[in-house]
């Protein structure tokens, strides 16, 4: 093929995959809302969307300098920030007919911007939503652009990149480290500074609606895996593939582990393991052959329903378990790079399994552990940080109202109710609303754990 068809190829791939990736978001928002309770769908929903609009503004300014420009002293800790400001060298067309800086830099936007709102879910139901757009800042700032420049930016140009890419040499292929375990170890952190919920943890009120928020990020997965195969290739198709695998053995590991655990196979299970399963091969979709990426599923699935009471024993309220699902999940497929990577899969990586050297236990190891302890730690000082000026965390009445109605003046679902309240005709007052949705929540419920 002609080197410029070639190039319009694969850019004609890379924006489709785009668009794929830009539905993760509406995706998001509805995976998370059914599993809210009725009274804040819609302030969850808004986290998850405003994540779109803070990351697009830092990165015009310097989000993408931190992440892609050369590494400042080239020490492979945090890219020059000056370097892409204003995004002024992606104005004019360098003729490729190919994928240019311009794609690049609203890729990167949504890489990030996903990872913040799967941060966002850890708080859900009980923080100031001003708060949550200042934390969002300040932690893309300080965690996640750090991070993604350790694992996404390459050596080039005699521009020196990360350190774990090109020091470490770790294998991450579209995100396991900067992605999943650095959203989910967040949530977590945050999660431990907000506090618990008051009351009891509400059953998820919509599950039509989980299912198909959930079916909605699956598509968009096939575009965020396939796009980091960077064209149109045959690199592109084996990732698909093995994220199609992996999502559909991670809803059998979870339904298997969930039936021996409780007896019942769910829906809400069903859709959380083929997420696990997606977390899971996002760092080995180009090292596993299809075999490698059903036991990544399977693995993935499995090991988070098995640790679903976890957030319980540590007492530390993850609201819909971003860290059992993406925090382990990515460790777990990570690990399985480790096990299972076969040097016949395009990467070209060897696992133990199949005679690899043991330096890609230790090489892998260290990638989680430095991702892990650096994202919580650093999450933890700034969330304790605003929680002592600008305070995180709503009042008691406003969480028993629900956030919805008291800081959005909404509601997802109007509840009618001629003669009743004065907010209007046929419309309950807010509190009287929260009263009816609290007996309606509550009746013959008893305290469950919500699946992120």
């Amino acid at each position: 093929m002609h080197p410029v068809l070639a190039a319009n190829a694969d850019l004609a791939w890379l924006l489709a995959a785009f668009v794929f990736v830009s539905l993760m978001f509406p995706g998001l928002a509805l995976y998370y809302g059914g599993m809210m309770g009725s009274r804040n769908v819609l302030n969850v929903m808004m986290m998850v969307m405003a994540t779109l609009g803070i990351t697009s503004v830092l990165y015009v300014l310097y989000g993408y300098g931190l992440v892609s420009g050369p590494s400042v002293h080239g020490w492979g800790l945090i890219g020059n920030p000056v370097h892409y400001i204003g995004l002024g060298d992606f104005q004019k067309d360098d003729g490729s007919g190919g994928p240019q800086g311009a794609f690049y830099a609203a890729w990167f936007i949504l890489f990030a911007a996903i990872t913040i709102a799967i941060v966002a879910s850890g708080t859900a139901g009980r923080m100031k939503f001003t708060s949550w757009v200042i934390f969002a800042a300040i932690w893309l700032t300080l965690v996640y652009f750090p991070v993604a420049h350790w694992v996404f930016a390459a050596d080039s140009d005699g521009h020196k990149g990360g350190f774990l890419l090109n020091d470490l040499k770790i294998h991450d292929f579209a995100g396991g480290t900067a992605v999943h375990m650095n959203s989910g170890v967040a949530a977590l952190a945050v999660a431990l500074v907000i506090g618990r919920r008051r009351g009891r943890a509400e059953r998820p009120h919509n599950l039509p609606l989980v299912l198909l928020g959930g079916g909605i990020l699956w598509f968009g997965w096939f575009g965020f895996n396939g796009s980091c195969a960077g064209g149109a290739n045959f690199v592109a198709q084996y990732v698909i593939l093995n994220s199609l695998l992996a999502g559909s053995a991670g809803m059998i590991g979870f339904l298997v582990v969930e039936r021996i655990k409780t007896g019942h196979v769910t829906t809400l299970g069903l859709i959380t393991g083929a997420v696990a399963g997606l977390v899971g091969i996002t760092p080995s979709a180009n090292a596993v052959s299809p075999l490698g990426a059903l036991a990544v599923g399977v693995l993935a699935g499995g090991v988070v329903c098995a640790a679903m009471g976890l957030k319980n024993l540590l007492r530390v309220d993850d609201t819909l378990d971003a860290f059992v699902v993406h925090g382990l999940g990515g460790i777990v497929g990570t690990l399985c790079i480790v096990v299972f990577a076969s040097s016949s899969a395009p990467a070209g990586v060897k696992g133990i399994l199949f005679g690899g050297d043991i330096s890609i236990l230790w090489r892998e190891l260290a990638g989680i552990v430095i991702t892990c302890v650096f994202s919580f730690v650093v999450t933890w000082l700034i969330a304790t940080a605003l929680d002592k000026t600008i305070g995180l965390r709503v009042d008691a009445e406003t969480e028993r109202t629900g956030l919805d109605s008291v800081i959005h003046a909404e509601s997802a679902y109007e509840i009618h109710a001629p003669g009743v309240g004065h907010a209007g005709p046929g419309t309950l007052h807010p509190k009287a609303a929260s009263r009816a949705l609290d007996a309606v929540e509550a009746h013959g419920v008893e305290s469950v754990t919500t699946t992120s």
